[in-house]
């Protein structure tokens, strides 16, 4: 059955012949990756394939190498469903296509390899940017949506496809855009989503007012950013009851004209303190809610939603955050937070290991090999909260090395919008380096890994500068 008003028109054949596929199977293997994206985008698709009645079962890889290949492979069923990985993973994908193991559909936004298969479904083979218009999770969303019965509508899943792209960052210039914006359109049409403009900060929902501000590492405020008295400070001095019984209140507990009061507040102490014109207006976006779920919770917020869903999969408990996907707000929730809390200590912890270390400076990038003192599913988050902070040389890329096995080293590497712009494409420098020395890699333009054996690090850093060194000159 056509959708009636496709979400992402371009994309509509692709997803088309992917849903055809899926529904002529007998049962469906759906594996997926373990970040925010990973998660949304197979809580997306199990859902639309449990509405359209296929029999199917969800698995979760850290990475599809080879080997990860081989176990699905070895699960013997008759179609296999990739969500946010595979597109650059179609060589190994195709060779067991070849030898009839499983016919692959494929919904992915990543850096497709040389190899193409029947049913791929990736917005980089129509012209639309994987990094910033639509993530594995809208990439779902389409094919959820060509997956639609005659009673049923799938658009209620645009609210997961937001928290997706937010997680995977596509929001970073303020909001999201491209195919995500009709994503998001969808979601507010089918009333799960509020899209409004607000304070760019993270923390909305859960943050008391001071921590709100003293954290809001993006835009430099000084004497309140990073500075608890001076936030306090700031707030005390403003016309607004910012104390309820002796509690603090939160963003989401002010009403419109205290939340006025208090951006305006703000903009003009970034004025008065020589904060570029630039950054200023970086503290207001667009804030995406989720009006199904209770206020004051990390569920609200997209942006909270998504980190307290990297606070799972990232510690093996990927069961964990696909059940909140999936609605349960019992045990797995309580579990999450209690995820949550111990991911923020060691993000906490991790940064702190950077900040006191330093990184190594080469000529056109920068690196810091973390070993076992920063787990390998989290190295590319600090590397990210790293390259934001002072502590790092934002105008260079910085790549992070951390232990994956006792020969194995995970490569993770962040940039900037900024040097996107400038031709950056770590994509391409995490392939090439990491192939260049035996291993690995792909993602995204502004971030991307790879997997390397640990004798070849040195190798590889030389051969990274070098390409990131071409891409910029």
């Amino acid at each position: 059955m056509a959708v009636a008003d496709p979400p992402v028109p371009e994309l509509t054949a692709r997803a088309n012949a992917c849903a055809d596929r899926l529904r002529a199977a007998d049962r469906v293997l759906l594996a997926s990756h373990i970040d925010a994206d990973g998660l949304t985008s197979g809580a997306i698709a199990s859902t639309a394939l449990e509405r359209a009645g296929i029999d199917h079962e969800v698995v979760f890889e850290k990475q599809l190498d080879a080997e990860s290949i081989a176990g699905i492979a070895a699960r013997e069923f008759d179609v296999v469903l990739f969500t946010d990985f595979g597109s650059g993973q179609l060589d190994s994908i195709a060779e067991h296509e070849d030898r009839g193991d499983f016919v692959p559909v494929i919904a992915d936004h990543h850096q497709p390899g040389d190899r193409d298969t029947e049913f791929h479904l990736n917005p980089l083979l129509e012209g639309i940017n994987g990094a910033s218009e639509l993530s594995g999770a809208g990439a779902s969303y389409v094919l959820a949506r060509a997956l639609e019965g005659p009673d049923g509508d799938n658009r209620d899943l645009a609210a997961l496809a937001v928290v997706g792209a937010v997680g995977d960052m596509q929001d970073s210039d303020g909001g999201l855009v491209g195919a995500n914006e009709a994503i998001v359109a969808d979601g507010v049409d089918a009333g799960v989503i509020e899209a409004q403009t607000d304070l760019d900060l993270y923390g909305r929902q859960t943050r008391p007012l001071p921590k709100l501000l003293e954290y809001a590492s993006d835009v430099k405020i000084p004497g309140v950013s990073n500075d608890e008295a001076g936030a306090i400070a700031f707030l005390t001095d403003l016309d607004v009851d910012v104390k309820r019984d002796g509690e603090w209140r939160r963003w989401v507990d002010l009403d419109g004209e205290e939340r006025q009061i208090l951006a305006s507040g703000l903009m003009r102490r970034a004025v008065a303190s020589g904060v570029p014109a630039d950054r200023i207006e970086a503290l207001v976006g667009t804030s995406y809610t989720l009006v199904d779920e209770e206020p004051g919770t990390e569920l609200r917020d997209v942006s909270e939603f998504s980190t307290l869903l990297n606070a799972t999969a990232r510690y093996e408990r990927a069961d964990v955050g696909l059940a909140v996907c999936l609605g349960d707000r019992g045990d797995a929730l309580a579990e999450a937070r209690r995820l949550l809390r111990n991911h923020r200590k060691n993000l906490s912890e991790g940064l702190q290991w950077v900040k006191n270390e330093g990184v190594t400076e080469e000529e056109n990038l920068q690196w810091f090999d973390a070993g076992s003192r920063i787990r390998e599913t989290i190295v590319g988050i600090v590397a990210g909260m790293a390259l934001g902070s002072p502590a790092l040389d934002r105008s260079k890329p910085v790549i992070a090395f951390a232990e994956e096995s006792a020969e194995e080293l995970k490569v993770s590497s962040r940039g900037s919008h900024a040097l996107v712009r400038q031709g950056l494409d770590l994509s391409a420098v995490m392939r090439e380096a990491s192939q260049a020395v035996g291993g690995d890699g792909g993602g995204h333009d502004v971030a991307a890994g790879a997997t390397i054996a640990d004798r070849e690090r040195d190798a590889f850093v030389a051969e990274a500068d070098r390409l990131v060194g071409e891409q910029l000159s």
